[in-house]
């Protein structure tokens, strides 16, 4: 059971939903690892750069993982992972990426992997977010930041995956904007035109866990 987390923009649920995805493939009994490749927006520790989310991944991982394990790329400032990469003078690999996941799936029965910003963030000069999930051949699932502007941004998202050619296991909408107009009515528009299942409805939580917002998802079928 591998999953490959995607979402409409930044900050729309990507970690909240891998997080959960993770807890249900533990209550599943499965030994379940997350995998976080990319993080720009990293604090300077005396271990060195450490991501909020990340951490979060990986302390949830079971059996453990280092937090290199999980997060192989990590960047100091919050911008596009290809230019964080470059104000690093490093250069994101792929391949360095798809054979930590492979040794990630050689001890681990499920793995969630949750991408960079949106579907087509760009990694390097060359490859982006989309060609990472091809390159790690990843069933895909999609998070819907329910906000102003996200049916076109949930639209455009479905049409660039399913012509990457790789499968979209359905949509989880995520109520990050608690004040935002016919919530309901977007929902129901997405359901009309998204040819995938609704997985799940995350409210706006004021306390956020991995068992919270797992009470709200379903794993995919297959």
């Amino acid at each position: 059971m591998h999953y490959f987390i995607t979402g409409t923009d930044t900050d729309c649920g990507k970690t909240l939903v891998t997080l959960g995805f993770m807890q249900l493939c533990l209550e599943r009994g499965l030994k379940t690892a997350g995998m976080k490749p990319v993080a720009a927006g990293a604090l300077l520790t005396h271990e060195g750069l450490l991501n909020p989310d990340a951490l979060a991944i990986q302390g949830l991982s079971d059996p453990p993982l280092s937090y290199a394990e999980v997060n192989p790329y990590c960047f100091e400032p919050a911008v596009a992972p290809h230019l964080a990469a470059k104000l690093a003078n490093t250069v994101i690999e792929p391949e360095t990426i798809k054979r930590q996941y492979e040794r990630l799936c050689s001890s681990h029965d499920a793995v969630v992997v949750e991408g960079a910003g949106g579907w087509k963030v760009p990694l390097n000069d060359e490859q982006d977010t989309a060609e990472l999930c091809r390159l790690l051949d990843l069933p895909v699932v999609l998070v819907v930041g329910l906000r102003l502007g996200c049916i076109n941004h949930a639209l455009l998202s479905v049409e660039a995956i399913l012509a990457s050619g790789q499968p979209l296991l359905g949509w989880i909408a995520n109520h990050i904007d608690a004040n935002m107009s016919l919530a309901e009515d977007n929902i129901q528009t997405l359901k009309q035109r998204i040819k995938a299942p609704l997985l799940g409805r995350i409210p706006r939580l004021d306390r956020v866990g991995a068992e919270t917002v797992a009470t709200y998802l379903s794993l995919p079928s297959s």
